[in-house]
């Protein structure tokens, strides 16, 4: 268990560096769209091998389609939540333009980082040990979103202390989704842990698609597709060595 609070500690801490950066210098779209780009493609090796085949190992493809199901409706829900709370559009970029960017973003990075943390609990449980791919996915696609969305909440006239203290609170409820993640998964019967598996696995689908790769694709153009394919091969051959 103290393991999964260290673990999920340092993943959740690219959104306090990403925070960090954002007030060292002004950084390039372009520059976080290919960030994103590589995320992406290790998400989504992440969610192939380490969710939804560890799922259907664990409970069989029954129990994880339902998981991933539910998980997809409630990221979607929740999404469309916060999208009609601040009278925003989906994604960074639409909650940016809205005059509560500062909640809206922080609520947002807190939507996208939970499945991702959870996922990590999850893999903790299941291999009694970090997954290097897993980690690396969710400190690279943290990273761009912390340093995109703190931009544009100083944009918006959001104190730097403010900011701070938004994206600490995200990075402490992001950290202990991983234990939620360890526990419900070690405690868990098979079937039940495949469909937490899925649940992760569906709403970082979502998210994905939503948010995360069109914002990529507009950063960076046709790159995006060459980087996140690159952030796939290199999440793989690290959650096979790892």
């Amino acid at each position: 268990m103290l393991s999964s609070l260290g673990w999920g500690a340092l993943a959740a801490s690219s959104l306090v560096l990403g925070a960090l950066l954002a007030f060292a210098r002004s950084w390039p779209s372009r520059w976080v769209g290919l960030v994103l780009a590589f995320g992406a493609g290790a998400l989504i090796s992440s969610i192939s091998f380490e969710l939804a085949l560890e799922g259907v190992q664990l409970g069989g493809p029954g129990s994880t389609a339902i998981g991933t199901g539910i998980g997809a409706v409630t990221y979607y829900v929740l999404d469309g939540v916060i999208t009609r709370r601040f009278s925003a559009g989906r994604g960074r970029p639409g909650r940016s333009q809205t005059s509560d960017a500062g909640p809206a973003l922080a609520l947002g990075a807190f939507l996208d980082g939970v499945p991702e943390q959870v996922a990590l609990g999850i893999g903790l449980a299941a291999e009694e040990g970090a997954s290097l791919g897993l980690l690396v996915a969710i400190f690279v696609s943290n990273l761009p979103e912390a340093v995109g969305s703190a931009t544009d909440m100083r944009a918006a006239g959001t104190s730097r202390r403010k900011v701070m203290w938004l994206w600490l609170a995200v990075a402490l409820i992001c950290m202990l989704a991983t234990v939620v993640g360890y526990a419900a998964a070690d405690a868990a019967s098979g079937g039940f842990k495949a469909a937490i598996h899925g649940f992760a696995a569906g709403a970082l689908i979502v998210m994905l698609i939503d948010s995360m790769i069109p914002e990529a694709a507009k950063g960076s153009g046709r790159a995006a597709g060459l980087v996140t394919t690159l952030g796939f091969a290199v999440a793989s051959a690290m959650a096979m060595v790892s």
